[in-house]
């Protein structure tokens, strides 16, 4: 698929791969209808945007919300003056619910609806405009966790994992969905390694409702926990301590990345010019791939997990 004066719609617009896609895209002429919850990261976004002849329209939305998805496709309608669109990149994601045990709920749930329930109600909204154009695809993002549930064998990873092995399944199975009822329209899922991007920080800020940088007392109780659960010895650490520990780990995640999200929008957009259906983003996501499939019964011990990061040099605590 070309790109040029295509309309494309991003969700996770306001950071990240979400944005770099934004980006490139525009850069390579399509128009582009960017989401995402966060109306400063939009605002950033479009700020940092080079829009020559090419259109860029906001859209502050939940994709948890399916009535939201649903104005923001009537906004899109308006303000592209269109019927149709040809690309939907399911990109929103965030990090959380990491044990069945000891997270609760509500976190658990709110990580699966995003991650999973984004995906169904991005499609599910976005269809009837993908149909009506001549030739369409849908991108979903799913992760490494896709294919295998963990971060390593000390750290659950539950709802996260759960929710990118479903949109894995999901898309692989529309495939063969599309090709019989709308084969016009294609789809790929796209599974990235550890991407340089700000999902650690902005997830907290997500759940929370702090929008600071600045751990309030609730958090640090909490933080504090998890890193007792994972054997520190937070008896010796200050609040201070536990901050600058928070502060580095989400720091680290995103300058410490073996792929930026630059290079990562690339890899994804080269593979939707060239209709892979499976784009495997960096090379800790294909060495793992590599592993999984050859040796899955021992994908889930210690012995695995530290020859793998021992070789390539990844294994932070989230993805």
């Amino acid at each position: 698929m070309e790109l040029a004066g295509r309309i494309a719609v991003v969700t996770g617009a306001g950071d990240g791969m979400g944005r770099q896609l934004v980006h490139q895209l525009m850069a390579s002429g399509a128009h582009v209808a960017a989401i995402d919850i966060s109306e400063s990261g939009l605002a950033d976004t479009k700020a940092t945007a080079v829009a020559d002849g090419v259109r860029l329209t906001t859209h502050v939305v939940d994709v948890a919300d399916e009535q939201q998805l649903i104005g923001a496709a009537a906004d899109i309608r308006a303000q592209h003056q269109t019927d149709h669109i040809h690309l939907l990149f399911n990109n929103a994601g965030i990090g959380g619910g990491g044990s069945f045990f000891t997270d609760d709920r509500a976190t658990w749930e709110r990580t699966f609806n995003i991650d999973w329930g984004g995906v169904y109600l991005g499609v599910r909204t976005f269809l009837p405009l993908l149909v009506a154009a001549d030739q369409a695809r849908i991108v979903n993002t799913s992760s490494v966790n896709g294919f295998w549930a963990s971060l390593g064998p000390r750290s659950p990873h539950t709802s996260y994992s759960a929710a990118k092995f479903a949109v894995k399944g999901f898309t692989e199975a529309l495939i063969t969905d599309l090709r019989n009822n709308a084969p016009h329209v294609t789809c790929a899922v796209v599974m990235p390694g550890h991407i340089g991007t700000g999902i650690v920080a902005n997830s907290r800020k997500i759940f929370t409702g702090n929008s600071s940088d600045q751990l309030s007392a609730v958090e640090l109780a909490g933080a504090r926990a998890r890193m007792a659960t994972a054997g520190v010895d937070v008896d010796r650490l200050s609040d201070d301590d536990i901050q600058q520990f928070v502060d580095e780990q989400a720091r680290h995640f995103a300058e410490k990345a073996p792929t930026t999200a630059a290079q990562a929008a690339r890899i994804i957009l080269d593979g939707v010019r060239a209709d892979q259906w499976r784009i495997l983003v960096g090379d800790d996501a294909h060495e793992l791939d590599r592993r999984v499939r050859s040796d899955p019964e021992s994908a889930y011990t210690v012995e695995f997990y530290d020859s793998f990061t021992s070789e390539v040099g990844w294994g932070l605590g989230g993805l």
